[in-house]
């Protein structure tokens, strides 16, 4: 067990009504980006994501393949959500899926606890369900449709018809804990970020808060309401779960009290269901709301949210098969402020890619390595005397390293990666200042090419330990030509808050040769 505080994170559990894209990606990537960096503290680190496999979409769309939920489901989890976790090369240490028996078993627990204890009744609701959702809609949440569905009422988010219901259903008595969740928001001003997100939600929650339908009895693809088999329960109510069902919740008391609460990492547009009603069943059934809900933006194409129903969804392969993992990772996490709409452009992923990438990084870490190899055959060169010019490259990299910890800290990671880059602009600038080409030329400036070449190979030595959650491709390559594993150990194991301590870097020991990290592209793209 790591001797660090516990840091439990999660994704949203993702529908498997159809194949992930970017936007899924977007979420993963972060998630997991925030989980390696504090497991790179030395904390003890949980990421979790899954799938989400019951309710009627999922019905409805494995019916219109010719199969069974089950086996729509299978197919979908195997075929396209874990090869997603590949392809952007994301660490999580469990996926669940809600139809594995331990979260089913515990989400009957659950249920049946908040029935003992009075928070569930039997009532009758009608309204306007939209299945894209899985959601009854309010009346401000619909809007009239144009065109084939001209004259009905659709979703304000799918542009689908919604679906007037009625029916007997078991509701969850969520109008009871209005009060307590205002004073959460008022006492835990960090609960919910960023900040637009939570004020939008408190604003919601003082409107006043309406009892949750939590049963269906139309169809039976769901849990069945363990007291009445004739219900399955409501699929929001059992997705929710997953992220304590998935640490023991009922079954592993050990587990549970290490892991619990966690931090949620979610699309703002499922925000309400995590900072209103997940804290609401938390708290009626005894237990501690989560640390924190980060409810982020929504990555835009052509101006538009992306959608699988509107063909704006873009598979993430569609771009690592051309520019690989790790500058999916990168570009998505520094080229969008986090927690803000982002738009993607192949433009923009292009040119960061040459900009920041080829040339900053990966051109820097590549002229390090060969001119130690040019001029000190291969030997990193001990350190002489250190100049104004070094120790301001020691201090810089220092500040970057703290500054991107408090940037974690908060989830700002395109902050975090902004000052980890610093490092990269600084040391490619005292690269050009200091000339080592031209030092090399008079065996006089021997001591003190060394020393510019340490100081700029001790710069990448951070800089791999720094961007190693973001880029762990390209930063396992560094580590190996830097020719540390030996002297240091791997580099996953770099305790990322002690990156900045300077001369970790042992003069007398050989480098490697350095493929290029970021190979040029010359093929347009899209």
């Amino acid at each position: 067990m790591s001797s660090g505080k516990s840091f439990y994170v999660t994704t949203p559990i993702f529908y498997v009504n159809d194949a992930p894209h970017i936007g899924h990606a977007y979420t993963e990537v972060a998630t997991d980006f925030l989980a390696r960096w504090h497991r790179q503290a030395g904390d003890d680190t949980w990421m979790l994501t899954g799938t989400d496999e019951h309710g009627q979409k999922i019905l409805r769309t494995a019916t219109a393949n010719g199969v069974t939920p089950q086996e729509w489901a299978d197919r979908l989890v195997e075929q396209s959500w874990k090869p997603l976790i590949e392809t952007i090369d994301v660490a999580n240490d469990d996926f669940i899926r809600t139809t594995d028996p331990r979260h089913e078993k515990a989400v009957q627990d659950f249920l049946q606890k908040l029935y003992d204890d009075g928070f569930i009744y039997a009532g009758e609701y009608e309204g306007f369900y939209c299945v894209g959702c899985e959601e009854y809609k309010l009346p401000n949440e619909l809007a009239d449709g144009t065109g084939q569905y001209e004259g009905e009422k659709v979703c304000a988010i799918h542009s689908i018809p919604v679906e007037r219901l009625q029916e007997k259903n078991y509701f969850f008595r969520m109008s009871d804990f209005q009060e307590r969740l205002i004073e959460l928001y008022e006492s835990n001003p960090t609960f919910v970020q960023p900040d637009s997100a939570r004020n939008e939600m408190l604003q919601f929650i003082r409107q006043g808060l309406s009892d949750l339908s939590i049963s269906r009895s139309t169809f039976d693809w769901g849990v069945k309401v363990p007291w009445d088999e004739s219900h399955v329960v409501y699929v929001w109510f059992d997705a929710l779960l997953n992220y304590v069902t998935a640490v023991g919740y009922g079954q592993d008391d050990a587990n549970f009290d290490r892991r619990w609460p966690a931090t949620h990492i979610v699309g703002k547009d499922i925000l309400r269901f995590h900072s209103v009603i997940w804290p609401a069943m938390l708290m009626a059934a005894g237990l501690d709301v989560p640390c924190q809900v980060y409810g982020h933006g929504w990555l835009l194409v052509g101006g538009e949210k992306m959608s699988k129903s509107k063909l704006t969804g873009i598979a993430p392969t569609e771009i690592t098969d051309t520019f690989g993992s790790d500058a999916f990772r990168y570009y998505f996490m520094r080229a969008i402020t986090f927690g803000q709409d982002g738009s993607f452009s192949w433009e923009d992923l292009s040119a960061r890619y040459q900009s920041e990438l080829a040339n900053g990084f990966g051109n820097l870490a590549s002229r390090v390595v060969a001119m130690i190899e040019r001029y000190f055959e291969g030997v990193v060169p001990p350190q002489g005397p250190a100049s104004e010019a070094d120790l301001a490259i020691q201090k810089v990299v220092a500040d970057a390293a703290a500054a991107a910890d408090a940037a974690v800290e908060r989830l700002a990671i395109h902050d975090s990666l902004s000052a980890i880059w610093t490092i990269v602009d600084e040391l490619n600038g005292y690269i050009t200042d200091m000339a080592p080409w031209q030092l090399s030329k008079d065996e006089a400036n021997r001591e003190r090419l060394g020393t510019v070449l340490y100081t700029a190979a001790e710069g990448l030595r951070a800089l791999a330990v720094l961007l190693h959650p973001i880029m762990p491709k390209a930063t396992e390559k560094l580590w190996t030509a830097l020719g540390h594993r030996d002297v240091l150990g791997e580099l996953s194991a770099q305790p990322v808050r002690e990156a900045a301590t300077w001369g970790q870097l042992t003069a007398g020991t050989s480098v490697n040769g350095l493929e290029p990290l970021f190979p040029r592209i010359e093929t347009p793209v899209a």
